[in-house]
């Protein structure tokens, strides 16, 4: 029988999702049996689906509000300590609770949403979780919630954001890259997906095209202002508008605009663009670096976009811009080839030094594979 291996995501986006159903992919492979699981689904009532709501709430009308909780209880503050709120408390007992009743033990539990790193911790210090538990940090900004001192092993997307897990008092803590699915690290330097690039030309010949995201909710603060600016500024916005029809229909009323719903094949769309602007330093973000697209952060959203923004451009991965007027001369001369663009190119796709799930494997104590998964470089 293959061995189980728990993994714990959140529904808040499609960010923690899409990483959880990579991880499950690759150890199936492996010849484990990956189980998914929400962990806002474990919450009493339907409290998980109002913290769901209020987040996104929040985020879409009341940015300063979320940015005052983030600031409050996401950033460090004094000596590091292990989350004890009444929303953790709920979460390790109902996730001890599914445990015991599953039909086999896990091997490991690994958490992709920082809820469930705080349950696991709490449950591993209690002695109630006997497996190790796996933190595959999807942030490119860490903040204290990742963190609880008796989880096992946390995996980060880069070297910063190891050394802050360490600073913020977790411990062992390694950056084997963003967790994406197949498909993007081809992208790089190899030829544009022909019907994009043809969609994308037919639509607006001898323009740029730059891809604008918006995450899976749609949200972000004055898009409809930069797509516009974009737009005038010559270049073609390709906007992601994910789940959020309302935006689909506005964006189409600006001149020049191309808005697209839910798109299952980034990789191809990657593929026809020459730069990402982008407002949450998230998984669309981690896909651009795989596939050798420039990135620039603007009018990020509040708490961890923000940070995550700013880290990455600190880190050389992007550009962080706050102004329209940069924001134009930055995407002009990332979209141009020469040395920034290639620079860029090689900081992203050099993050990518080994394959997470194979780590989790090993930390399972499950048959041994190759860590290493070294991506080509770029053509």
């Amino acid at each position: 029988m293959a061995e189980r291996v728990v993994i714990l995501s959140a529904g808040m986006g499609a960010g923690h999702d899409a990483v959880a159903g990579e991880l499950a992919r690759r150890l199936g492979e492996r010849g484990a049996a990956p189980w998914i699981v929400d962990v806002l689904g474990l919450l009493p009532g339907r409290s998980g689906a109002a913290l769901r709501a209020f987040y996104a709430t929040t985020v879409r009308y009341a940015p300063p509000l979320y940015e005052g909780i983030y600031r409050a209880f996401f950033t460090p503050r004094g000596r590091p300590v292990a989350d004890t709120s009444p929303v953790v408390v709920p979460a390790a007992r109902a996730l001890a609770r599914l445990l015991a009743r599953a039909d086999r033990p896990p091997r490991a539990v690994v958490s992709t949403f920082h809820l469930a790193a705080q349950a696991c911790g709490r449950l591993r210090a209690a002695g109630q979780l006997q497996v190790p538990s796996v933190v595959v940090v999807t942030d490119f900004a860490a903040h204290r919630q990742w963190v609880h001192p008796a989880n096992d092993l946390h995996l980060c997307p880069t070297p910063r954001v190891a050394e802050q897990v360490r600073a913020l008092g977790g411990g062992d803590a390694r950056a084997p890259g963003p967790v994406v699915p197949p498909g993007f690290e081809e992208v790089a330097g190899g030829p544009p997906d022909a019907g994009y690039a043809g969609w994308f030309g037919r639509r607006a010949p001898g323009r740029t095209p730059v891809l604008v995201s918006s995450g899976a909710w749609g949200v972000g603060a004055g898009l409809a202002r930069t797509v516009e600016t974009l737009s005038r500024g010559g270049c073609l916005p390709v906007v992601l508008c994910g789940r959020n029809e309302a935006l689909r229909r506005r964006v189409a009323r600006i001149p020049g605009a191309l808005p697209l719903g839910w798109v299952d094949d980034m990789p191809a769309v990657l593929s026809a663009v020459r730069v990402l602007v982008e407002n949450a330093a998230g998984q669309t973000a981690a896909q651009a670096l795989a596939a050798g697209v420039p990135v620039v952060g603007y009018r990020p959203i509040p708490g961890h976009g923000v940070d995550g923004a700013r880290r990455m451009a600190a880190d050389g991965l992007s550009s962080h811009v706050e102004r329209p007027g940069r924001l134009l001369a930055e995407v002009t001369a990332l979209a141009a080839d020469g040395p920034l663009r290639r620079a860029r190119i090689a900081a992203g796709r050099a993050l990518f030094t080994a394959d997470p799930a194979a780590l989790v494997a090993r930390a399972a104590g499950l048959a041994d594979s190759p860590v290493a998964t070294p991506h080509p470089p770029p053509r």
